[in-house]
């Protein structure tokens, strides 16, 4: 045989010279097939390892090693020829029959659906013999990753033994080389099952043989001491890291969907379907100890939390910043993390949030900025009906529609579900819009209701301010439930809205009621007269004029209509007390001041039922007259005083002199009684340590008296007749002026 006589080509000196400059060409090439070795002796049943020459060659040669690796990955391996058959094709192949095979087919091996004591057996006849770097190459990629794994841990040990020779140590050093691409390629197979392991969607077989080599690594680590090159290859860190690799390439191969939504929904959908994969069929096959799901949901977590990163530092408009962060606080917790099947596990897990707490505030901020810039344009194109700004419009129909704050609303109740920091924020900044929207309306008003347009009707300017009037309610609910979020600078803004507003309620309440005391006006001068108190002409058509004001008012809301209606109550109760305190009538005698104190009683009551009737919201008001009226009936001082002190508790704005005005209307002429009566108010006066009442309890701050009557004791008419007589009677003349 060729092989036993050592020379092949001895039958032609000229061929076996060509031949052997061939070989020379392919030294280096022997893992291809069989060197010529010694047989064993005796009781040693190792066989030596072939020679890894072959693969730095391959490595040194570009594009030769891929092409290598797929010639001998396609090309079928039934038996393991020697160099010569590699060499030479077919014509090598005579007196082979003596070899014994050693790498057969495994049909069905890479399945593993074979009887696990076949492929043991079959494994370790492989293991038997030591195999070449590119054998142990075909078998990872043939998948054999177990014998793979094996058989480089076995050269990994040769290369960590000493060399017997100073001249085998380049050898060493390019076996150091070659099982770290083995190791590179072992890897890459392994990570690629784990890959594929999720979407089969069923139990995959490939993945024990993962796991059997992550355990076999493991003992080689603990095997080595320490400081060993290479060790600890802590393989199974690496496999939680290929875990999260390929669970980021499972969610970047989610196709991007038209819109933000519909690609958050293929996200969690794509998420919630692996991880139902990895509970039935992955994490089973894995020991306990691994805590396989717990692995792959954080991975998938990782992955899921860098693409919305990625979409987080897009530019995004209003709707998607909310919908990014609503996913993110709300549907991500109710859709993933509560779902049915794999919900409770990823609880178990407490992986955080998606985003950094830093990335979701960027998020809020830029949301409140860019609704900040927005609203401003939404206030001017909102749909107010009308032309000019639209501050004012939608007046015209008197509908009072103001479509402003529905529109800041909708931000309002979407932000705090995100978060009740976010809330807190986006009401803080909505205020402050509103605020500077509000005092633009207010100037805007001004100008709207001091100068109607020309064709506007002479009772036009009436349907614009209740319409104006109507926007006020919406506005200050919307004022007060910005407030409410307990931002600690909100009470400044909301101070200011509210003087905004009541500005804009007193210019339409003006304008309403201007028309109507214009045409009271001629009737209250008729009151506290002689003849009124035998006539109550003026004072019915005082409150026809006000029933028929106020059936006008139909078109207000409640709460702009009760601040009108006490505004009026008001106003007409200082116009009918402000002629008594003028004095334009002096009681004489006992029978007169009860007959005006009976007069001012009834009227009392009357208007007392007419603001009942109205609603009014100013109760206080209806017992000013009463008050003023038991001045008039009351003989004992001690009565007056204490009568002037509860005048003065109820009306803390009376003075000494609305005080002595009653009094002269009474007709008290001694001095030493005024004294004592005007003495309780002058105290009081001077006690008075709190603020005075504010513009809505004021009454007698607005009634001037113009000067202080002295009442004498005799009635005008008489002393008019005796003036009369003083001028006709003739002096006397005196003795100096007849000479």
């Amino acid at each position: 045989e060729e092989e036993e006589d050592g020379d092949p080509f001895a039958d032609s000196p000229e061929s076996r010279y060509r031949r052997r400059a061939t070989l020379e060409r392919l030294v280096g090439l022997a893992p291809f097939g069989r060197a010529r070795r010694h047989p064993p002796k005796d009781g040693d049943g190792d066989r030596a390892r072939r020679r890894s020459e072959d693969f730095g060659l391959l490595r040194r040669l570009p594009g030769r090693r891929k092409t290598s690796v797929e010639a001998l990955t396609e090309r079928p391996v039934p038996k393991r020829g020697s160099l010569l058959r590699l060499a030479l094709g077919t014509r090598g192949r005579r007196g082979s029959g003596g070899e014994r095979p050693v790498m057969a087919e495994n049909e069905g091996g890479a399945d593993g659906d074979q009887d696990g004591g076949g492929q043991r057996q079959e494994e370790q006849g492989k293991a038997r013999e030591p195999l070449s770097v590119l054998e142990i190459l075909e078998l990872i990629q043939r998948r054999e990753l177990v014998v793979a794994d094996e058989q480089i841990i076995a050269l990994e040990a040769e290369c960590v033994a000493p060399a017997p020779s100073p001249s085998l140590v380049p050898a060493s050093g390019r076996q150091a080389r070659d099982v770290a691409l083995l190791y590179e390629a072992l890897l890459a197979q392994l990570w690629a099952v784990v890959g594929e392991a999720v979407p089969a969607g069923r139990p995959y077989p490939p993945l024990r043989s993962v796991i059997r080599v992550l355990e076999q690594e493991e003992a080689a680590d603990r095997r080595h001491p320490p400081g060993t090159p290479g060790r600890p290859r802590s393989l199974r860190r690496r496999w939680q890291e290929a875990v999260g690799r390929a669970a980021g390439e499972r969610l970047a191969q989610v196709a991007p969907a038209a819109g933000l939504g519909a690609r958050l929904a293929a996200l969690a959908a794509r998420l919630v379907g692996d991880l139902g994969a990895v509970r039935c069929h992955v994490a089973p096959a894995y020991p306990p100890e691994y805590g396989a799901f717990g692995v792959y949901a954080h991975g998938y977590h990782r992955a899921l939390a860098q693409q919305l990163g990625a979409l987080a530092q897009r530019p995004l408009a209003v709707p998607d910043l909310y919908l990014l962060l609503d996913w993110h606080s709300n549907t991500y917790p109710r859709e993933v993390l509560g779902h049915p099947e794999v919900g409770a596990l990823l609880q178990a897990q407490a992986l955080g949030p998606l985003l950094p707490p830093e990335t979701q505030r960027g998020l809020e901020s830029s949301c409140i900025a860019a609704v900040k810039v927005r609203a401003p344009g939404q206030a001017r194109d909102g749909d107010w009906d009308g032309d000019g700004d639209g501050s004012t419009r939608g007046t015209r129909s008197g509908t009072g529609r103001c479509p402003y704050p529905q529109l800041l609303r909708a931000h309002v109740d979407r932000a705090p579900q995100i978060t009740p920091e976010f809330g807190m924020e986006m009401a803080h900044s909505l205020l402050g819009v509103l605020v500077a929207f509000l005092h633009s309306f207010q100037r805007k008003v001004e100008r709207f209701l001091e100068a109607p347009g020309d064709a506007t009707p002479p009772d036009g300017a009436t349907g614009r301010a209740i319409a104006l009037a109507n926007c006020c309610p919406p506005f200050r609910t919307f004022t007060e439930r910005l407030a409410q979020f307990g931002h600690p600078e909100s009470e400044e803004p909301r101070r200011q809205a509210h003087a905004a507003l009541d500005k804009v309620t007193r210019l339409c309440n003006h304008v309403l009621t201007q028309r109507l005391f214009e045409d009271l006006k001629p009737y209250f001068n008729k009151l506290m007269k002689r003849k009124w108190l035998t006539s109550s002409d003026a004072f019915d058509t005082i409150v026809m004029l006000i029933t028929t004001f106020t059936q006008k008012l139909r078109p207000l809301r409640p709460e702009p209509y009760q601040v009108l209606v006490s505004e009026v109550h008001r106003r007409v109760l200082i116009e009918y007390v402000r002629p008594l305190l003028q004095v334009r009538l002096v009681c004489t005698s006992a029978k007169m001041r009860a007959r005006v104190a009976a007069r001012l009683g009834d009227e009392a009551r009357q208007l007392r039922e007419l603001f009942s009737r109205l609603d009014s919201a100013s109760p206080w008001l209806d017992s000013v007259v009463p008050r003023l009226r038991e001045l008039l009936v009351l003989e004992d001082t001690a009565a007056l005083q204490m009568e002037v002190g509860v005048l003065v508790r109820d009306f803390p704005d009376v003075r000494r002199k609305h005080v002595a005005a009653v009094l002269d209307v009474r007709g008290l002429r001694s001095q030493a009684t005024r004294q004592e009566i005007l003495g309780v108010v002058q105290d009081l006066e001077q006690n008075e340590t709190e603020p005075g009442p504010s513009r809505q309890r004021a009454f007698f701050s607005e009634l001037a008296v113009a000067r202080e009557v002295r009442c004498l004791p005799f009635h005008l008419p008489r002393l008019a007749r005796l003036s009369r007589l003083r001028l006709r009677r003739p002096h006397p003349q005196r003795p100096d002026q007849a000479r």
